[in-house]
């Protein structure tokens, strides 16, 4: 193909380059253009500057907690007008480089990479758009718990466990390991990971559900293809600016050694903790026990301090469920992701990763286990994102 190229008269394979370019060009402007519009980027601006001279008002620190909520309103809404700059200086390097080519002052495979940096920084913040959810924005917890079938099931959870914290690391989240409960032979029975970072449960929330593994298992004498489970809850972890109630009454704390398996990583002080709290739904008067452990550190008072604000964002991630419960009775038709429900399907042996509510696949089953599960998060965001707008 490189050859046929080259014998082509130069005039003829410049017109060629161009009207590619020309429309890769067109399309990054247009994209670029319409996030001004969607993001209402002008009005932005005046909020900004209103919301900035609200933080310069005399006694403006003398609430705390009302002032630190002040200042990540200013915080986010800069963070939404310096991602359309970034875009738009993006969009422009495009152009130039573009005028400069025909000019030849710069070469092809310099377009070619203006143009993927626009187009990945415009993609970007085209999926962020579309987390405009409330908790959206807040960092995440994952738990993940094995299903029954035993040591099969439980090396599948640390699977999982290691494909989360590899999407944090490349993604440059802060993931934190609050509580992990090994296997008895391999793997891990459940694990809760702290991921914080930007709109880190805005693209984790479509995580939540059932994840189904076929594979040939090592732990099969017979060699035979087995089907196993592990279950994904992910919720928003909320900070101090949310209002929560939490019943004192309702609360009962044990303690635990906390440790590997032995030797000098046993903990010989019980600084695990095991927070229970006797809920009841105030819609429905139902009762459950909600139970948090964690392990964090070695220091129980912070291992308390991290239960409570677990137990504080399960409580609000009721809440929320709640509210998109009655949203979908007026909306409906419109698909909801459940927990319990079977989203996702490994099929090692035929090297395919599908998710079932989107039909989003790929074959690329090393690079999703290695946390490289964008494409799944784009996808759903893509179909269900606004359904609860």
């Amino acid at each position: 193909m490189g050859i046929f190229f080259v014998t082509l008269p130069t005039f003829f394979n410049d017109i060629l380059t161009d009207m590619i370019t020309s429309d890769q060009l067109k399309d990054i402007t247009e994209r670029t253009e319409a996030l001004h519009r969607y993001l209402d980027i002008d009005s932005k601006k005046i909020q900004v500057e209103e919301e900035q001279l609200r933080t310069q008002a005399p006694g403006f620190w003398d609430n705390q907690k009302a002032a630190e909520a002040q200042m990540k309103k200013v915080k986010g809404l800069q963070a939404w007008i310096e991602g359309y700059q970034e875009v738009k200086t993006l969009a422009d390097e495009v152009q130039l480089a573009f005028d400069f080519y025909k000019d030849e002052l710069v070469t092809e495979a310099e377009v070619d990479e203006a143009y993927s940096k626009a187009a990945a920084a415009i993609e970007a913040l085209e999926l962020k758009n579309m987390l405009r959810d409330e908790a959206d924005q807040m960092d995440c917890v994952l738990k993940i718990n094995s299903g029954a079938g035993g040591t099969e099931s439980q090396d599948w959870a640390s699977m999982l466990m290691r494909m989360y914290l590899r999407y944090a690391e490349t993604h440059g989240y802060k993931a934190t390991i609050a509580n992990l409960q090994e296997g008895d032979e391999a793997g891990i029975k459940t694990c809760t990971i702290e991921i914080s970072g930007s709109y880190a449960y805005g693209y984790l929330k479509g995580e939540n559900g059932v994840h189904r593994l076929v594979r040939v298992s090592p732990y099969n004498a017979q060699g035979k293809r087995m089907t196993s489970f592990a279950s994904v809850f992910a919720t928003p972890l909320v900070d101090d600016s949310i209002e929560v109630v939490i019943e004192p009454a309702r609360m009962s704390w044990d303690t635990f050694r906390s440790g590997g398996a032995g030797g000098q990583n046993v903990n010989k002080v019980e600084s695990g903790v095991r927070l229970r709290y006797q809920y009841k739904d105030p819609y429905t008067g139902e009762e459950e026990e909600i139970l948090i452990e964690n392990t964090e550190t070695r220091d129980q008072p912070k291992n308390r301090e991290n239960a409570l604000r677990l137990l504080r964002s399960m409580l609000y991630d009721k809440e929320m469920k709640h509210r998109m419960a009655e949203q979908a009775k007026v909306e409906a038709g419109k698909k909801k992701s459940e927990w319990g429900s079977q989203i996702r399907s490994y099929v090692f042996d035929d090297r395919r990763v599908k998710d079932h509510r989107t039909n989003y696949q790929t074959s690329d089953v090393n690079g999703v286990m290695d946390g490289k599960i964008d494409g799944f998060v784009k996808a759903y965001l893509m179909e269900f994102a606004g359904d609860g707008e």
